[in-house]
């Protein structure tokens, strides 16, 4: 065997790795050694794996990793690489400019991560929380998303492939302007209508008590 070690490194630059999802790793000899082409050999805690410098692996707890390089019967010192994973499924997160859709208008909604990164975001929409979510849309990491439309919406985050999802944010009720008031028009209406039927029958009592005793209404 020969001195040198190879570099591995995550193949993607995410500050933080999340239990169950997959990764890639990539080992790379940087000193050649007199060696013009490298073969390479992953060793996992599970199983030995075919030779390439890239290996994808499903993120668990603990888990380690070691790559060597082989070329012309020289083999490399194994290099080891352990992975840091979260526990925790991360939560997206959804806010509003505002939950109330002004006439003509539109309202900003921004679906974010926090503490980590490399997420596309995909916001889900019903119309009524008996409904079932529908997919609208996919954004780029900025997780912003402009909408005209009433309904009760969510978003959660995704990345890797295959796709690892975030746990779907909160829900947030966007409204327009006369369904905010509905539910008002729905309770007073009723009242000022029994109100006013009160009212009338207690005018037409009183027309009638004093036209019985020959008096004028005014």
């Amino acid at each position: 065997s020969v001195s040198i070690k190879p570099t591995v490194t995550l193949k993607s630059n995410w500050s933080q790795i999340f239990r169950g999802e997959t990764v890639t790793l990539r080992c790379e000899i940087i000193e050649g050694e007199g060696v013009w082409w490298w073969a390479y050999e992953w060793r996992t805690t599970n199983r030995n794996s075919p030779a390439s410098n890239e290996l994808k692996v499903n993120a668990a707890d603990r888990d380690t990793f070691s790559c060597r390089g082989r070329g012309y019967y020289k083999f490399t010192q194994w290099t080891n690489y352990s992975l840091t994973v979260s526990a925790n499924k991360p939560l997206a997160k959804l806010t509003a400019s505002d939950t109330i859709i002004p006439a003509g208008g539109s309202v900003t909604l921004t679906c974010s991560v926090s503490g980590s990164d490399g997420w596309k975001f995909d916001l889900l929409r019903r119309e009524t929380e008996s409904h079932t979510d529908q997919f609208i849309r996919t954004t780029d990491p900025d997780g912003v998303f402009i909408v005209s439309d009433e309904g009760v919406y969510s978003c959660r985050g995704g990345r890797g492939d295959p796709v690892f999802y975030t746990e779907t944010s909160d829900e947030v009720t966007v409204s327009s302007p006369f369904n905010s008031l509905f539910p008002a028009i729905l309770i007073v209406g009723p009242v000022v209508g029994i109100v006013l039927i009160i009212l009338f029958i207690l005018l037409i009592l009183l027309w009638r008590c004093r036209r019985s005793k020959g008096e004028t209404f005014f």
